[in-house]
């Protein structure tokens, strides 16, 4: 069998025709797997879902409970057989829930890692190589420019602002599904004990991640709050709500931003961020470049980012390699808007 004719790209998505679904398709479809709960990846109104629980209690969170007709969680490690296909799901350390998706049939494997990094995170299980023959990968910070140091180091630059500036609000922008959680449980773990607060569009999610077993210590609504409640205060919000109206309630607020990109001065200074901090929820260069070898494949095949720089890379190991320019995925970063929260919060 050509690895072709176990998956290959179409307009809705990734699809495998001998088991008939489709991998994080961008359309509404009969059925799909999905890696991961953000919105590049996991849309409403498909007729069944495959994903591991906590992808589909998210996706329930942020698209409603009727989100699909079907769901059907799969543990990791857990094996499935779709219409001759053997389906596993594997932990791809990016969020909460995140899984690679292994497909196996007349012994080909190929292992579709959605969104993933390798880099230690506190609040999801950490990537796991897995050995296959095709490798089908992202490529969000594929160029050798993105490498990105200690993630504990930038939260240790924030907290040393906090000391510097008392008087000034810290205001963090966090995507709210895994980096806020992520940047919460770091603060934590580098000593910080004073109340944080969190703009409620986080709450929900933040909550799930408590119920879970992640203890974030004390948090406090923004909403009804004093605004000197804020003073030296770390505020963790939505990216967009730092440019509304919301914003506007803090004393002196000194805007924080905790994404990959803040690696790249000019996206900082286009989003007036006083404070970079570069703390991603996806695999640098040397992550990607690793993650590949880590799973011995024989070819590589890149679905959206910085494709041909990770090819070239390839190829020149002698892994057959290509782009898939698949479009309609993207960092959720570069989309997600300030979330209306939701009744009573």
């Amino acid at each position: 069998m050509r690895p072709e004719d176990l998956l290959h790209p179409t307009p809705k998505g990734l699809y495998c025709p001998p088991g008939d679904f489709y991998v994080d398709p961008v359309r509404v479809v009969p059925r799909a797997l999905i890696s991961h709960a953000h919105s590049d990846h996991a849309r409403p109104g498909h007729g069944a879902v495959l994903a591991t629980r906590e992808t589909l209690d998210l996706m329930a969170l942020r698209l409603g409970e009727r989100f699909t007709s079907t769901r059907q969680p799969l543990a990791y490690g857990e094996m499935v057989n779709i219409n001759g296909v053997t389906v596993s799901l594997h932990p791809a350390g990016h969020v909460l829930g995140s899984a690679q998706i292994r497909l196996e049939k007349d012994g080909l494997v190929i292992v579709v890692s959605g969104d993933y990094k390798t880099a230690a995170d506190p609040t999801c299980a950490p990537f796991e190589p897995v050995r296959c023959h095709v490798f089908v990968s992202e490529a969000t910070f594929g160029l050798p420019v993105f490498r990105f140091g200690d993630p504990a180091q930038e939260v240790a630059k924030l907290l040393r602002s906090v000391a510097v500036f008392p008087e000034r609000t810290h205001l963090v922008g966090a995507y709210s599904l895994g980096k806020a959680q992520r940047v919460m449980a770091m603060i934590r773990a580098a000593g910080h004990t004073a109340p944080l607060y969190v703009h409620g569009a986080l709450e929900p999610i933040t909550d799930y991640y408590a119920a879970q077993g992640q203890d974030f210590g004390p948090l406090k609504p923004v909403a009804g709050a004093h605004k000197s409640a804020f003073v030296g205060a770390i505020v963790v919000a939505p990216p967009m709500a730092m440019t509304d109206l919301w914003a506007r309630r803090f004393a002196d607020p000194l805007t924080c931003f905790a994404s990959g990109w803040m690696r790249v001065r000019a996206r900082a200074r286009q989003r007036s961020v006083e404070l970079p901090l570069v703390i991603s929820d996806h695999a640098d260069w040397d992550g990607l470049c690793a993650a590949i070898r880590a799973t011995h494949c024989q070819e590589l095949w890149v679905t959206h980012g910085a494709e041909d720089a990770l090819v070239h890379w390839a190829q020149t190991r002698q892994i057959r390699a290509r782009p898939l320019r698949l479009v309609g995925y993207g960092e959720e970063d570069e989309t997600e808007t300030a979330e209306t929260p939701p009744a009573g919060q």
